[in-house]
Parts: structure tokens; sequence; C-alpha cells
């Protein structure tokens, strides 16, 4: 079974600017190529910062006023923006980003821990490679419900391999996947059903799954499985 990472999903022809392009230039870029945030990087293209439309609105919302008093700490940090002449002064630094070989899973819980739209991917060098943003890390959900079998299948294999695998029928639509029939211990179905929920395109994974032996209380709990 294949685990998706980031760069399964990334966009790797990536906009970016540099730290002296001017305001306008970079509101040109965002309206241009419709995008609402872009990669600040310097000349060995390592990302320095990101520049999102919020940093750019700055200056139309502290348009005429005067900068805050000292003690305003956030409003200064805002103001500063907003008299900003180039992506350097406006960018949001240190930028937050993640390496290619990270896993989607841990990209989606990035995005909504640090509420950002989008992460530029870098590579070991710390270089931008990519960039993926919400809607890439839901492309794992327009696989087909065969290729989706296919590494149900697999996996199902890979935890039941020293019983009878033919004993376990799945079944797959629309992301939903169903299985049924007997294995020989309750921590092979819990570990079975874990399993085939990480299967990329998995929605939803109804367990009718029947267990010949009960070994919760002679083995260490089933752990969560965590990919990367």
């Amino acid at each position: 079974m294949k685990t998706w990472h980031v760069n399964d999903v990334m966009t790797p022809d990536v906009v970016s600017a540099g730290p002296d392009t001017p305001y306008r230039d970079v509101v040109d870029l965002l309206i241009g190529r419709r995008i609402n945030a872009v990669p600040i990087i310097d000349q060995d293209r390592r990302v320095i910062g990101m520049v999102s439309e919020s940093d750019l609105l700055r200056k139309i919302e502290f348009a005429g006023e005067d900068e805050p008093r000292w003690f305003e700490r956030r409003r200064r940090d805002q103001h500063h923006k907003a008299v900003a002449r180039t992506a350097g002064e406006l960018m949001t630094s240190p930028a937050i980003t993640l390496t290619s070989g990270a896993g989607v899973r841990t990209a989606a819980r990035l995005l909504d821990e640090s509420g950002v739209k989008q992460l530029p991917i870098v590579d070991a060098s710390g270089r931008l490679a990519g960039i993926v943003t919400r809607s890439d890390l839901l492309k794992e959900h327009l696989r087909t419900d065969d290729a989706v079998h296919a590494d149900v299948r697999a996996a199902v294999h890979e935890v039941v391999i020293t019983e009878n695998f033919s004993a376990v029928r799945t079944a797959v639509e629309r992301g939903v996947v169903t299985l049924a029939g007997q294995v020989d211990r309750w921590s092979t179905k819990v570990l079975l059903a874990r399993l085939v929920a990480l299967v990329p395109g998995v929605v939803e994974v109804v367990d009718e799954v029947h267990f010949d032996f009960d070994d919760q209380k002679l083995v260490e709990p089933v752990p969560s499985i965590f990919v990367a």
C-alpha cells in the first residue's frame, strides 16, 4: 500500500517573488494568477517568508491612520505592513514550510493548526520545490473506487497474511469501504480496520468483520496507527 506524501499532490510550478519585489507587483501577481499568497525566496530559492492577501490589505485598512501607540504591539506590527513598499517588508517570516517527504496527514494537521491556506514545500536544502493548498490535500478523494479497492486488498493481505485471506471480503463504493468476513482474533479485526482507514481515498470504513477469539485481555492495547 502506497502512502501519499505532499509531493504527490503539490503544485511544482510555484509562483514566487523576491524580497525586493514592489508592493504593486505583488498585488498584480496575486490577482493575475488568482492565488491568495506567494512565497518569498532569496537568490538560492530558499523560502524566507510569505506574503498573503491579508498582508496586502493592511495598506487599505490603515490608510490615513497615525501609527498606533507603543503598547499596541499587534496593531503596530500590522501598521508596519501598511507602509511597506516591498515584499520583504510585507512578508510574514519565518514561513511555515514542509519538506517534500512529509505525509498528507501531517500537512493537513499543520494547515489546520496554523490557520494558513497553503504551505510552501521545500527540499532537503530548504529550496522551494512546490506548494500545497487545502484543496490539493483533497486530491486523494478523486481516486477511482477500483484504485482504492486495490490498495484496500493489499492492506487486508498485509494484516491477515498469516490467517485465511479469503475469509475477508471487501467492497468500495464512492470511497466507503465495507469489510466483512471472519478473522482469528479481535486484535486482527481492529488493526485491519485501522490500516484500511489509512488508504488514500477512503472516506469511511464499515467494519462487519467477525472474530473467533477475543484476545483483548491477552495483548497490549492496539495503538493508533500514525503515518507521517
